[in-house]
């Protein structure tokens, strides 16, 4: 008999982990800073690039540093994105041959899957991290901010870093539950989304 699947997200939109104990406990806080992160970096770059604007046509000129501040904001945005898309199970998937095979056939494609994402996050991870250290080495700076450009570039290796960690706690997540999962909290299915009249 399968166990009983976790909800992502309950009625108020809080997320819970599909984790036991303290690493549910990780999880959770971990997915709250990505939320946090998600939603003020959008809002900062929509305000960032909406005063530009207003500064263009009021003072005839925009403000220098505002594409500077966009540039750290898709990094940081893009990099934190890729972890809470995995927690969520919201990443692309081509499942043509995937829906087609059997629930056994799922759940040994889904490790493999969960498995493979896995290494090549963390292979990013490691060639993202020589590249913050090589950025560091040559003492860049933002010309109009004035800081070491390797400073915008950290999230590369955290997000691969966190995004690995996600697929591998899936794949983990794969081989010790009954339920095939798309993440540690996301039971792989299609929901009825129509109502009945």
């Amino acid at each position: 008999m399968s166990e009983k699947s976790p909800e992502i997200e309950d009625d108020t939109g809080s997320y819970e982990s599909g984790l036991p104990g303290f690493l549910g406990t990780i999880d959770v806080f971990i997915s709250k800073v990505e939320a946090v992160m998600l939603a003020a970096g959008v809002i900062l770059m929509a305000i960032n690039t909406c005063i530009n604007v207003i500064a263009r046509f009021v003072f005839g000129e925009g403000l220098f540093f505002s594409g500077e501040i966009n540039r750290i904001l898709i990094i940081l945005i893009t990099f934190a994105g890729i972890g809470y898309a995995a927690r969520h199970g919201r990443h692309i998937r081509m499942s043509a041959v995937y829906d087609a095979i059997p629930a056994k056939g799922r759940k040994v494609l889904m490790i493999f899957i969960a498995l493979f994402t896995s290494v090549v996050m963390f292979f990013l991870c490691y060639h993202a991290f020589g590249y913050v250290e090589t950025l560091h080495s040559r003492g860049r700076i933002l010309p109009a901010l004035g800081f070491e450009i390797w400073w915008i570039y950290v999230w590369a290796p955290i997000g691969f870093a966190i995004t690995g960690i996600q697929y591998l706690l899936t794949a983990v997540k794969n081989i010790t539950s009954d339920d095939v999962y798309l993440s540690t909290g996301v039971v792989d299915g299609y929901a009825d989304t129509e109502s009945e009249v």
